[in-house]
């Protein structure tokens, strides 16, 4: 691989808002206290060009809320969009600054590990050896979620039949669900959805599940949509010890609710059940269950038709995301000659809006049901030159490698979940030295994407 300085100033730091702790090995100087600020903030999205998602309100809520509203409410904006006191022009300022200090303090400690002195070398961003590019804002700053994920239980009024989003941590347990109709980043039809899920709730004589030891059915409620107002809803119910019989009355009493009754009036495209009886299941663990409507909704992006199911990954702001993908393309700096390699490649859009300017796309992704999505959306667009590969990366991406090594540079673009990049993907990028570029799309670059790229740039 090349040199830190080197790989520095031509890696493309892009990235998404994150929330996981620190958990890997912390680099020497940098504090707990730094670490909370920024990620308490969740204000750390794109260093090197980006794009912004506009997560956070420009004005706060209505002054005429009574005083427990208003008090739920803001705790609410505050623990969801921390910046809504600002205005988008300072929100951007804030994120930008906690951009330029992880690249500082990631200097520091490369130079530390490797015995580089950075600072000999000419700035080229204020206090870094490697640039910093502006945040490219969002088109959109408002109501811009294509998905939200709305949980159950106790409001501030004590109904465990609340559907909103939560104050306060399991850890302290002082848990209570706040509806969510105030946030700016959340659309109206999502908002309107959870409202009717919480009346049909309110009105089934099954009891939510707060606690999976403490029994209760109902639990969180998904809701996507797309750019052509299509609605996809996706309860998830624990089946405690229910027989198949008693199964089937509660899903044929929520679909009569969201087709005949009061919640037809969301106009939903799909609706879906999942039995689980753990935290988050996928597809493969527990399948998606269509109770009416289309398997899927579709969007357009960048000149393509994308094809999305129940669990696949896909941006949440899709004039984002579009904006995202396009500074992609242009730091990967790919041509005919090059192979793209797509890790983590969601339902693939990274890699088929690239297509047409590479000799080949190889993408991989853990979630079967994305990889379909993404076979589907290439052979629907009559792209011809695409691969994906179902499974793990540390698992495919190893042989993956050997069996392409033919001579041809290879541009590799990762965009791993918060967790970052298995230590072994990691090694099989370092290993690769027909790699020649690599651009890291990361959800919390100060957590744990910081040791992928000091694991991929130690000397």
């Amino acid at each position: 691989m090349h040199s830190p300085r080197q790989f520095l100033s031509r890696v493309g730091l892009v990235s998404k808002s994150g929330l996981l702790p620190w958990c890997a090995r912390k680099p020497p100087g940098w504090s707990q206290p730094f670490l909370s600020t920024a990620s308490g903030g969740n204000f750390t999205h794109l260093a090197a060009k980006k794009y912004q998602r506009g997560q956070e309100s420009q004005k706060k809520p209505s002054q005429d809320l009574g005083p427990l509203d208003a008090s739920w409410q803001e705790r609410l904006a505050d623990a969801v969009t921390p910046l809504w006191r600002l205005s988008y022009e300072e929100q951007l300022k804030v994120k930008f600054e906690a951009q330029r200090k992880i690249l500082q303090r990631l200097e520091s400690y490369l130079q530390m590990l490797n015995g580089v002195n950075m600072t000999t070398a000419t700035p080229k961003s204020e206090g870094l050896s490697c640039i910093l590019l502006p945040i490219i804002p969002s088109p959109v700053i408002s109501g811009y979620r294509n998905k939200s994920t709305f949980s159950v239980n106790r409001g501030p009024d004590g109904n465990s039949k609340t559907v909103g989003y939560y104050v306060g941590t399991w850890r302290d347990r002082n848990i209570v669900c706040v509806h969510s109709h105030h946030l700016k980043n959340i659309p109206e039809k999502h908002n309107q959805v959870a409202q009717y899920y919480e009346i049909f709730l309110r009105q089934s004589p099954a009891e939510p599940c707060l606690l999976f030891h403490e029994g209760g059915y109902w639990r969180e409620l998904t809701v996507r949509t797309n750019s052509q107002g299509h609605t996809m809803a996706i309860i998830t119910f624990h089946p405690q010890e229910l027989s198949q019989e008693e199964l089937c009355v509660q899903k044929e009493t929520v679909k009569e609710f969201f087709t005949k009754g009061p919640g037809a009036v969301c106009d939903l495209t799909s609706l879906y059940f999942q039995e689980s009886t753990m935290t988050h299941c996928s597809h493969q663990q527990s399948p998606y269950q269509l109770l009416f409507g289309e398997p899927h909704i579709f969007e357009d992006l960048l000149d393509l038709k994308i094809r999305i199911s129940p669990d696949a990954f896909f941006q949440v702001n899709t004039a984002g995301a579009e904006m995202l993908y396009q500074t992609v393309g242009e730091l990967s700096g790919v041509n005919s000659n090059t192979i793209l390699l797509d890790i983590c490649c969601g339902t693939g859009v990274i890699g088929l809006s690239l297509a047409r300017h590479t000799s080949k796309v190889l993408g991989i992704e853990l979630l079967e049901q994305a990889v379909e999505d993404a076979r589907w959306t290439a052979a629907f667009n009559g792209i011809t030159n695409c691969e994906f590969y179902a499974g793990r990366a540390e698992k495919i991406l190893p042989q993956l490698l050997k069996s392409k090594n033919d001579g041809q540079l290879i541009v590799a673009v990762v965009n791993p979940a918060r967790a970052g990049l298995h230590y072994q993907v990691v090694r099989a990028i370092r290993n690769c030295r027909a790699i020649r570029r690599l651009v890291f799309v990361s959800c919390k670059p100060h957590g744990e994407a910081t040791r992928n790229f000091i694991d991929i740039m130690e000397a």
